[in-house]
């Protein structure tokens, strides 16, 4: 014997207090299309390090490459996403914090490129066309010029961000 069906209808359920809602505006604004680029452009750094054999101050190259590409996919969705105000005590100051992690991430960016340059100098012996033993000269230089580009990336995001800052905005958009 199956039970009787209800007299009344299941309640309806409700929206999730804030539900995510994809933020255009953001996807087609300059910081938006910044952050898609360094994250392009990180990938390219921290995949070409990590398929080189690498040894020494790498390894500090290839941990702030790993580092800023997974915070800035994190800023990049929570601000696509609008869920950034769900971020304790640093929701409020969202621009600023955008703005802090540029910065952090252009200094560093530039010592990491630093470090690749000079490993493709101490690598530059191998350049030769006919050098019989694998060379990282190759992939230093790449990851030199990977590094250069992600640089100036955050960097016009910082300059951006302290644009819209001193325009008395506190949203990204």
């Amino acid at each position: 014997m199956l039970p009787p069906p209800p007299r009344q209808p299941p309640p309806q359920a409700r929206a999730a207090r804030g539900a995510v809602r994809l933020q255009r505006p953001f996807l087609r604004s300059p910081l938006g299309v910044l952050r898609v680029l360094q994250l392009l452009a990180g990938a390219a750094f921290w995949i070409t390090i990590a398929t080189s054999k690498y040894q020494g101050p790498v390894h500090f190259a290839l941990f702030v490459s790993v580092l800023f590409w997974l915070l800035t996919l994190g800023l990049y969705f929570l601000t696509l996403l609008g869920k950034h105000e769900l971020v304790p005590v640093l929701g409020s100051r969202w621009l600023l914090v955008n703005v802090a992690h540029d910065v952090l991430a252009a200094a560093l960016y530039g010592a990491a490129t630093g470090i690749m340059s000079d490993q493709m100098q101490r690598h530059s012996y191998c350049n030769l066309k006919d050098y019989p033993l694998p060379c990282a000269y190759h992939a230093f230089l790449a990851a030199a010029v990977c590094g250069g580009i992600c640089h100036g990336f955050y960097l016009l995001s910082a300059l951006y961000g302290c644009g819209r800052r001193c325009q008395g905005k506190q949203e990204v958009v």
